[in-house]
């Protein structure tokens, strides 16, 4: 049992080492994100299963290199999920695959794994989005009551001060309590950058006045099943833009791949993409860019053997990476 220690302990003396690096701090001036005061060109990825990992989490060696691979194609932010217990057969998920009990007492291994992710990330000038709760395991069955919500997103905002290269996406697509818990979180940290994904693709407002209240904005467009969605999403950030005066990222624009979970009934193109986030860009807008392994089973062909996102493995998303990758050119 001794033994089995071990690990635990030399990830959290490892994660407090890094930490006590400078610390980089995101924050936002008017429709512009800024790292330490200059301007930083968010640009994220999804990585909902990061924490729960074995690959990413081997060591910070093996970590830091995943994280400088993401860096030269353009990736400077993970979008990585507190809660991957869904019952949906998901790459690295499971039922404790959370940072939480079900009473929100938080699970100290797997805090100390999101600290070492989120220190690695700040040594390499990255920044990690952390969404604490998502909606497919809300449908699942899988809940956190009131008290338990409200003691888990009171718990990791302290957990979490110190870490100034984070901030908070209350929800995946979803809208429960987002007002109470934004305002847990800035009674406790009023630094703490917030955002939500207040519903699925097309939804760009939550409760009333949530927009007004966040940080930021990070919806989900609208995708395929609108149409030429390199056209309305475009339109619909420009909207935001101008409507709330802050930073709007497009979070997870359009699909790709399988048809399940919201992802497209007909094939589609990489320059689909490569258009829909062209036209952010020169909106002012930002975009986090998804990968088709999260709406697919752990094994199918879409899935790296590392359950990582990988850019190269799959020569659709390497041909969007490679234009995001270029986004100094093609960005104003």
């Amino acid at each position: 049992m001794r033994h089995a220690k071990v690990p635990l302990l030399t990830t959290w003396l490892l994660a407090g080492a890094i930490t006590a690096q400078p610390a980089h701090e995101l924050t936002v001036s008017g429709t512009r994100f800024l790292l330490d005061g200059k301007p930083f060109p968010y640009t994220g990825i999804s990585f909902f299963n990061a924490i729960y990992n074995p690959a990413f989490n081997k060591s910070p060696e093996d970590r830091q290199a995943w994280m400088r691979k993401f860096q030269r194609y353009g990736i400077n932010v993970l979008r990585v999920w507190a809660q991957w217990d869904n019952k949906r057969g998901f790459v690295d998920s499971g039922p404790e695959c959370s940072l939480y009990f079900p009473d929100g007492r938080l699970r100290p291994e797997r805090m100390a794994a999101l600290k070492a992710i989120v220190a690695d990330a700040n040594s390499l000038g990255m920044v990690v989005q952390l969404v604490q709760f998502s909606q497919e395991s809300w449908h699942d069955g899988i809940r956190l009551d009131k008290d338990a919500a409200d003691r888990a997103v009171a718990a990791v905002t302290k957990e979490l001060q110190p870490h100034r290269n984070l901030f908070f996406q209350i929800w995946n697509e979803f809208d429960e309590r987002a007002m109470d818990h934004l305002k847990t979180i800035k009674s406790i940290d009023p630094r703490r950058l917030v955002t939500n994904a207040p519903g699925v693709a097309g939804v760009l407002s939550g409760a009333p006045g949530e927009n007004q209240a966040l940080d930021f904005l990070t919806p989900h467009t609208s995708r395929q099943g609108a149409g030429r969605h390199w056209e309305i999403a475009p339109r619909e950030i420009a909207y935001l833009l101008a409507r709330f005066r802050k930073p709007v990222v497009d979070d997870e624009p359009a699909r790709n791949g399988t048809p399940k979970f919201g992802g497209p009934k007909e094939p589609t193109s990489p320059t689909d993409h490569i258009l829909q986030i062209w036209q952010v860009w020169q909106l002012g807008g930002y975009i986090t860019y998804h990968h088709d392994m999260f709406q697919t089973g752990g094994g199918s062909p879409a899935v790296p053997p590392s359950g990582i996102p990988e850019p190269e493995f799959n020569p659709y998303h390497r041909q969007v990476l490679e234009f995001i990758a270029q986004q100094a050119r093609y960005r104003p």
